[in-house]
């Protein structure tokens, strides 16, 4: 339901729109109000119960293969590989089972911000009662310290400062007031108005309830969470349009072979079946979801390694396709610690060193030179002294005591050279003038012990400067040049930076009043301090450019703000930025345009973020979107990959998210996108190896039956090589190391499938040269008057030796693996083969091997034999990839 805009109704209209009053509604009123509008908490979702949830991990086509080779196998009698199989579907099952419901978990983390106990005014009596219990028309007591309720309408406040950067991306805490604002006002610069979840950093208020539980703001960005849909990844659309490919084609392959064996060649029914069967099983890459969870998983645990948590496996190999990231800036792309960085003077221009809170640093002049201006004392003084903020030491960490921006600006004195407590000591408060958001000053009236006085002034400078006469300059006071200072002003605030004034006039008196501000100062000078970027922020960025990443900015902050930030990262050249009002104002046939051509996006809503992610996503963008603001959730759980701040970040964003960043480093993000390639290359790898081995398995039987000749392999022998090969050899390919271009080049299309062009060139290039030798050992053995039994034995080991030689292929996608090198940088390989040698040789020489399996053992010539027809692979591959590269290098 829309609501009223209640920032803009004078209080008289709002009590009316409620029927309440200044002294709070009566227990009727407000037990009625209850009936109607429900209790002030978000409602629990809907939920499956956990049978359906896990049952609902067998609804994919390639894991109906997999049951349907498990059912083979089983017939087959071989019960071992059988149980093997479906243990491999089972655990799938559970991983899936185990990560399922994050929306569940978004939207409790969302909840866990309400507050539980409010005070109200009931029957004109100070009560306090359940948050759940609040009612729109309720009038609520709020101070410093409180998280609010419910969305209120203020009523009065006293220095109040509301900390709302979780919810609409706001860096600095704002000041509220009963002021009605203008009905146009965006969310983020409402100051009349008070939003349930929000924290109150100063002050006092007094506000009248006007939402509560769904209909109050968190409750509206809850909604979103849950209506917001979850894709599914590229690898698990990927793998579901392969399984339905792979089912079709080995159907209509094992229905052809059938019918040319029996109508063309005569043979028998029950033998064709066999062959059939053996075909299915070795169509079927049954290791494959084994390979893909288990590469996964390794990647999972590297990026733990880097503080980058995954919390859905699928997630990993996103990463490795993102083309764009959307990043919140807040917390994200800066420090959310405001921070001094610019002095101006009568005497010139100053740059402060250091960050945050630490309060370490100095100044410098244009030219970069050390040194303090005569005024910086004053400056100092007056910064520290018209202020009601400190610093905390706390575990080897400076935290700010207030508000964040008074907390910069004792930094700022602690940094020229001033010790807080001792001034405070020496000149102590006389009288005060609070901070006012309506006249955005502040004045403190101190004394010495000696009795002389001073009246600090702080504020916007179109407020102090006017009060202004003078300037400090050289020592002393000259006139102030107005529209000079204004001019320097203009250029900072430009820049993103808020701009404070310092200024200064002695006094005798005892007591401060407004009408003492009106004339008389002596300006000191000019703040400029900003939230800055993280430092690492900026190899990050340049590194996501360098890898074809493109970069979104969306916030709730400032136009000006985001832009300055933005090109100060190295992105945003063009200087566009669209603001919430103006994404609302445009056609929906726009957006598509403007999202691709902005890369910064200011007074952003929650609505906002989701549908930029939404509308780069139908351009075919594999979308990574960052945050830690509830108002971020709804685009965290939109987006391919969500990624949540694990310091700084709200429950909310953490639990939206598929990915959550330890310590809030935005490189920490750069490096588990590289780690998301490399995983993404080794899965290439593996499916590159996995698809052409069993393609050659199943050519040599549908080669035998098509030609009218004698099996070479059986399909018992098939399953041995299929699960004591493949899986072993492929997955020996996860723990392969990075090749050097990983982060040079451009993203993989989201719309990329498993089986592309080339791919499937490369399986049937493969496919038959490691099936023409299998099958031209099998007779070259029957030929010189080997045993069926041996030459059965010839063919499957030189299944298994063309299967070790491809792996070395498939070490590179692109790159020779014709070297020295090809031997080293994956250990994994030899281990690998130090288990499937031996288990080769019991298949080849061991009696209960041997009638198992129907083989014979075999001599040293024909061993020689399968040693050369699997160099011969090896270097066969190796050219089809230099033809690749040489055509590659002409085309280009």
């Amino acid at each position: 339901m829309q609501q009223p805009p209640w920032h803009s109704l004078d209080l008289n209209e709002v009590w009316a729109r409620l029927a309440s009053q200044p002294a709070g509604l009566s227990s009727a009123a407000a037990a009625q109000a209850l009936r109607v509008h429900g209790p002030n908490a978000l409602p629990e979702p809907a939920r499956r119960s956990a049978l359906r949830r896990w049952l609902g991990q067998l609804d994919n086509v390639l894991i109906y293969v997999l049951l349907a080779a498990g059912v083979i196998t089983a017939l087959l009698g071989h019960a071992l590989d059988a149980v093997v199989i479906f243990a491999v579907v089972l655990i799938n099952a559970q991983v899936g089972f185990l990560q399922e419901g994050r929306a569940e978990a978004a939207l409790h983390g969302i909840r866990s911000l309400l507050t539980r106990e409010a005070l109200v005014l009931r029957d004109g009596q100070r009560q306090s009662i359940a948050a759940e219990q609040l009612v729109p028309g309720d009038v609520v007591l709020v101070q410093a310290g409180d998280r609010v309720p419910a969305d209120l309408r203020l009523i009065e406040a006293y220095q109040l400062l509301a900390d709302e950067a979780a919810l609409t991306g706001e860096s600095l805490p704002v000041e509220k007031s009963a002021t009605p604002c203008a009905p146009d006002t965006a969310l983020a610069e409402r100051r009349s108005q008070l939003w349930s979840g929000s924290l109150l950093r100063r002050g006092q208020g007094l506000g009248v309830v006007v939402a509560t539980g769904p209909a109050a703001e968190i409750g509206r960005i809850g909604q979103l969470v849950a209506e917001a849909h979850s894709l599914d990844t590229p690898l698990t659309l990927a793998l579901a349009r392969f399984g339905r490919q792979l089912a079709l084609a080995t159907l209509l392959l094992a229905l052809l072979t059938f019918a040319v064996g029996r109508l063309v060649h005569g043979l028998p029914a029950d033998e064709l079946f066999i062959a059939v069967v053996g075909l299915a099983v070795a169509a079927i890459p049954e290791g494959l979801p084994a390979i893909v969870t288990i590469t996964l998983a390794l990647g999972v645990r590297r990026m733990a390694a880097q503080r980058a948590i995954v919390r859905r496996l699928p997630a990993v190999e996103t990463l490795g396709g993102v083309s764009t990231i959307c990043t919140d800036k807040t917390g994200t792309l800066t420090r959310n610690e405001m921070t001094v960085r610019a002095l101006l003077t009568a005497e010139g221009d100053y740059q402060l060193s250091g960050l945050g809170y630490a309060p370490h640093g100095g100044l410098s002049d244009a030219q970069g030179r050390l040194g303090m201006p005569p005024v910086a004392e004053l400056i100092a003084r007056a910064a520290l002294l018209c202020n009601d903020a400190d610093l905390r030491e706390q575990d080897g960490e400076w935290q700010p005591v207030g508000d964040p921006t008074e907390a910069a600006l004792v930094v700022l004195a602690c940094k020229l050279g001033l010790q807080p407590a001792y001034e405070r000591e020496a000149c102590p408060r006389s009288d005060v003038i609070p901070f006012d958001p309506e006249h955005r000053l502040m004045a403190s009236l101190n004394h010495d012990h000696a009795g002389h006085g001073h009246i600090w002034l702080k504020g916007a400078p179109e407020q102090v400067l006017p009060r202004c006469e003078r300037a400090w300059q050289s020592g002393g006071a000259q006139p102030l040049q107005l529209d000079a200072w204004q001019a320097r002003a203009n250029i900072l605030a430009g820049q993103g930076m808020r701009l404070l004034a310092l200024a200064m006039r002695s006094t005798a008196q005892r007591e401060l009043s407004f009408a003492d501000l009106d004339e008389g100062f002596v300006l000191l000078g000019l703040v400029a301090m900003q939230d800055p970027p993280r430092e690492e922020a900026r190899q990050a960025v340049a590194a996501c450019q360098g890898a074809g990443v493109g970069i979104k900015m969306i916030t709730g902050d400032r136009p000006d703000t985001a832009l300055a930030i933005a090109r100060e990262l190295g992105f945003a050249r063009n200087g566009r930025v669209l603001s919430g009002q103006q994404l609302d104002a445009l056609p929906a046939a726009d957006w598509p345009l403007a999202v691709q051509e902005t890369e910064v996006f200011a007074r952003a809503s929650p609505e906002h973020k989701l549908r930029i992610v939404a509308a780069l996503q139908a351009g075919g963008a594999a979308v990574a979107m960052t945050g830690d603001g509830v108002n971020d959730a709804p685009a965290l759980k939109q987006a391919d990959i969500g990624v949540a701040m694990g310091q700084k970040g709200t429950e909310a964003a953490r639990e939206a998210a598929g990915m959550v960043l330890t310590d809030d480093r935005f490189d920490t993000l750069v490096a588990a996108v590289r780690e998301g390639r490399v995983i993404n290359d080794n899965l290439k790898k593996a499916i590159r190896f996995i698809l052409p081995t069993n393609g050659a398995e199943a050519l040599v039987l549908v080669a035998a039956v098509l030609l009218g000749m004698q099996l070479p392999i059986s399909a018992v022998q098939i399953l041995w090589i299929n699960m004591i090969t493949a899986v072993t050899l492929a997955l020996a390919l996860a723990f392969e190391p990075p090749e050097a271009d990983v982060m040079q080049r451009p993203p993989r299309p989201a719309s990329a499938g498993l089986l592309d062009g080339f791919l499937l060139w490369r399986v049937l290039y493969v496919s038959v040269l490691i099936a023409a030798a299998a099958m031209g050992l099998f007779h070259w053995e029957l030929a010189r008057g080997m045993s069926e039994a041996a030459a059965r034995n010839a063919a499957v080991n030189v299944l298994v030796a063309g299967e070790i030689a491809y792996l070395f292929n498939s070490r590179y996608l692109r790159a020779s693996a014709l070297g020295g090198h090809v031997l080293r940088g994956n250990p994994a390989i030899w281990w690998v083969l130090a288990a499937l040698i031996p288990a080769q040789l019991l298949f080849s020489y061991w009696g209960p091997m041997n009638r198992l399996f129907e083989v014979a053992p075999l001599d040293l010539a024909a061993w020689a034999r399968i040693g050369l027809l699997a160099a011969g692979v090896f270097i066969a591959v190796e050219c089809e990839k230099a033809l690749g590269r040489y055509w590659q290098a002409m085309r280009s």
